[in-house]
């Protein structure tokens, strides 16, 4: 992410800074992406913030020291035994969600319409960050899998205290494939989650739709929860790219075609509503949430989103 830009803020009048709010540019130039993260979700579960439920279940989450009444049943004892330190086993609850976040970090989404504006795949990143954030703060399980021609990270989910460093550290990984394999993505997250729980896809959704509908077919029928969230440049939608012919190049593909925008403009537009609505149709009729957000969409819109669908899960 920039690690530097010209800003001036102060907070507003009527009460603290609301980074949740903020401009996705000026935000992403304030540090690195695990302290953007913190910061964002504070302002995301400010007053909203269930309590964390820990309970001694069937897998396996962290130690804590022992406390005297702690059952001793639940003592790792090898540990005592090797290094004379007494701790509990904490267990996952059943009810806690285990999520995979599915991440297209294909060439497409390494494109900006201006300088002043974060590319897809930096504003992506952000929103996945924070949003493992968020569900790791209420102790659900978050895996990661990031994709482009090909698997490109693949983290399993787990709630422990090291997996937003995990998750981190994947999001810096090298990527930026000549093309997109969504369907493999979600058909591994399907394997990753293995009761019912929740897949997110982010995407700038320059894909094959009848191979993301058939994969979101198969998440569903298993009884996951599918959101997609489908990244959008500003001019993606409106086609306000200047005045003069221009040449326009498939990052992807490497096809070009010189136009002027002014003459194709309205086709255009016209083309990039109807494929949305088939997006919506589609995954709606799979039984998947489809969420269109624009990079210029302070990333607390899609991580609200994301937090009221997972407090509507039962």
């Amino acid at each position: 992410m920039p690690s530097s830009f010209p800003i001036q803020m102060s907070a507003p009048a009527t009460g603290p800074l609301r980074p949740d709010l903020m401009d996705p540019r000026t935000l992403a130039a304030l540090g690195r992406l695990e302290v953007i993260s913190r910061w964002l979700v504070d302002g995301v579960l400010n007053g909203l913030h269930r309590s964390p439920k820990k309970g001694f279940s069937v897998e396996f989450a962290e130690h804590r020291s022992y406390q005297p009444g702690d059952d001793l049943r639940f003592m790792d004892w090898k540990v005592a035994a090797r290094a004379d330190k007494w701790l509990i086993k904490q267990y996952e609850e059943e009810t806690n969600l285990r999520a995979t976040i599915v991440l297209d970090v294909s060439k497409s989404m390494d494109w900006a319409s201006t300088p002043t504006l974060l590319t897809k795949r930096q504003y992506a990143e952000q929103v996945v960050a924070a949003l493992s954030l968020l569900l790791l703060r209420q102790r659900d399980a978050v895996g990661l899998i990031r994709f482009d021609d090909q698997i490109r990270s693949a983290i399993k989910p787990a709630s422990r205290q090291l997996q937003f460093t995990r998750l981190v550290a994947a999001l810096g990984e090298s990527a930026g494939g000549p093309a997109s394999d969504a369907g493999s993505a979600l058909r591994q997250a399907a394997q990753a989650v293995k009761r019912r729980g929740m897949v997110v896809l982010v995407s700038d959704l320059l894909l094959d739709p009848q191979d993301v509908d058939d994969a979101v077919r198969v998440l569903r029928a298993q009884g996951h929860d599918v959101t997609v969230l489908h990244i959008l440049d500003p001019a993606e939608r409106s086609f306000e790219l200047g005045v003069g012919e221009s040449l326009f190049v498939d990052t992807e593909g490497g096809e070009s075609l010189a136009a002027t925008p002014a003459e194709v403009r309205d086709a255009y537009v016209e083309t990039v509503n109807e494929a949305m609505a088939e997006w919506r149709a589609r995954l709606s009729a799979s039984g998947a949430v489809y969420e269109p957000i624009l990079t210029t969409e302070p990333f607390g819109v899609p991580l609200r989103r994301a937090f009221a669908r997972r407090q509507r899960l039962p």
